[in-house]
This record gives C-alpha cells, structure tokens and sequence, in this order.
C-alpha cells in the first residue's frame, strides 16, 4: 500500500498528468507499472516509437546519440522524480537518441506494457481525454517558454549568427553570408564593389605576416566606415587579401563615387615606414565596381565577372578604379 501512495505521488506530479481528478490517476496508477532497470540497460533504442513514458524513482538515466562513428554525445541525464520521454510520448514520437541506466534504477512506466493509449481509450474515454488535453497543454506550453527563451536570450543568438559569418581576423563577414543571406535581401539597384591591395605579397614578404595582417585590419576598418556612415551594406572577406563592400539600393553613379573614395582611402593608409633592408611600402589597391541588373542581371556571373576583372586589371599593374558591364566584356 505504502508503494502504491508514493507510486501515486509520483504520477500526481507529472507534468502530463497535472490537475487530473482522483479517479483518473487511479486508472492512471491501475495501468502503470514498476520496473527496474540494471546499470548499462537500455531503456529505449534510437529510431524506437514512445509508446509509453517513464518517471524515475531512483537511480539515473543517461540519454545520447551516436554518430556515425560511434562517438557517443550525451543530452541529458536524468536523477529520481524526473519525468522522461513524456514530449515524445505525447507527440507520438520516435526517439532520436538511445537511453541507458547509469547506475540500478527504478522507474514507473505508463501504460504498462500489453497496454497502449489507443486500447486505454476504450476502457477509460474520458481520462483518456483529459491526459490528451493535458498533452496539448503541455506540449504548447513548451513552446511557448522555448520561444521566450529564445527572445530573451536574442544577443546570444546573434552573437552565435555573427561568429559563424565572420571572418575572426578582420572581423568583415565571410563570402558564404551571400549565399545565404545577403542575395534575398538585395534591393534594385545594388553595389558590388571588389577590392585587392597592390603588391600586398611584397610587403608580407618584406615585413612578416603580422604587417600583414595588421594591413588588413586597417582595410576592414575603412570598408566598415563607409558602410557605417551609408547606414548599411556588407563589407566582406572574399578570399586572402581580397574584399568586397556589397551596397543594397545603390546606384552607379554612388557606386562609382564609393568605389573612388575606397580607392583613395586604401591610398592614404599610412605607410609601412623603409627598414634598413626594404625601402618604404606606399599602399594602393585596385577596385572593380559593377552594379546589379544594370551590369548584368544574373548575380552569380555578375559576381564572378567582377572578380575576374578585378584579378585582370590588379595583375596589369593595378592601381587603378575600374567598372565592369557583362555586355562590354562579351563585345
């Protein structure tokens, strides 16, 4: 009798059966079951359908996916009163991980087996459809707290975005942010402004990978001031010392005049002062501008072009501010 109070207590509690009347979780209680579970046990399989849920009297369950290599990720672990696989159960689910005992354990297991909640249904209808409505309860009260989580902690989702675009060394976004965002939000006409420092191996060469790298820095910084006063645009890393300024709703005339100013910017970048064995290093850079459609109404091979102009005109001595138009290149 003791057993069956706390077995009781335990059901009252479960979030799936919150609020049901006495006569329902007795029948919940006279279709349950103990059972015990040895430490390594499985409780459920990856790919298994919950059938049944289980609430944990004692002991501790682990929960993990394996990968293909069979390298195991451990999602949760479970401790005495906590409820597992009510969601999935509630849903109709098929486990996506495989559970196991940590250490002996007991657990209540509803509907015991033989028993499923359609054949329940049958011999209870009305309890049946309190823990179904309870289930919907539940399961949208979830979601719900899953959405404020996300809300409340939106810095940190972005803060998450923001790293996996970002280009760690110059702090510019990476090309793979065109493809996936910034191609949905072009507005006609854009920018697409290409940029590569003249003789930047010299210099990587002559004074070491940090200058370098410190160059760099000083390049984002210029791209992202000029999108910071314009009030928007992408200024990115394409590949090495190239990059970009991607400018939505930008005409040629802006685009041209942007172009100029980058240029002139680039140019007026302090120099890398002469050292006993290397002469002083002036910065200068080609640019390549175009802009979409005017220059072309396919943005892959407007891209592309571009790019291609840019390497063409940067290897012919560079220094130099040039537009590209897909039609004038295939004339």
């Amino acid at each position: 009798m003791a057993e069956k109070t706390a077995d009781s207590q335990y059901i009252k509690n479960t979030e799936l059966f919150s609020g049901l009347p006495k006569n329902d979780i007795d029948f919940i209680l006279a279709h349950s079951q103990t059972i015990s579970l040895q430490k390594s046990k499985a409780l459920f399989f990856s790919g298994e359908k919950a059938a049944c849920f289980y609430i944990l009297k004692s002991g501790e369950i682990r929960v993990f996916k394996k990968s293909d290599d069979e390298h195991e990720e451990e999602t949760a672990r479970f401790t005495s009163g906590d409820t597992i696989g009510d969601f999935d159960f509630a849903r109709g689910a098929v486990y996506d991980a495989y559970a196991e005992a940590a250490e002996d354990s007991q657990l209540i297991v509803f509907p015991k087996s033989g028993s499923t909640i359609d054949s329940l249904a049958s011999d209870a209808p009305d309890t049946v459809c309190n823990i179904l409505l309870n289930a919907i309860i539940m399961m949208t009260g979830r979601i719900k707290a899953t959405n404020k989580l996300l809300l409340e902690n939106m810095s940190w989702v972005k803060d998450i975005h923001r790293r996996a675009y970002e280009d760690a060394g110059t702090g510019l976004w990476k090309q793979t942010l065109i493809a996936d965002e910034i191609i949905g939000a072009l507005k006609d006409p854009s920018a697409l402004i290409m940029l590569k420092p003249d003789r930047f191996k010299i210099l990587v060469d002559s004074r070491g990978h940090c200058i370098g790298d410190e160059a760099m820095i000083r390049i984002a910084l210029i791209l992202k001031n000029i999108t910071r006063h314009l009030g928007h645009g992408w200024p990115l890393r394409l590949k090495s010392n190239e990059t970009a300024l991607i400018i939505s709703s930008c005409g040629a005339d802006q685009a041209e005049s942007i172009a100029e100013q980058l240029a002139s910017e680039i140019a007026d970048m302090e120099p890398s002062p002469a050292t006993d064995d290397f002469e002083e290093f002036v910065f200068s850079a080609t640019v390549s501008w175009c802009v979409w459609p005017l220059d072309g109404s396919d943005w892959d091979a407007l891209f592309q072009g571009n790019y291609a102009n840019l390497l063409d005109t940067w290897k012919a001595d560079g220094n130099k501010t040039v537009h590209f138009n897909i039609t004038d290149k295939k004339s």
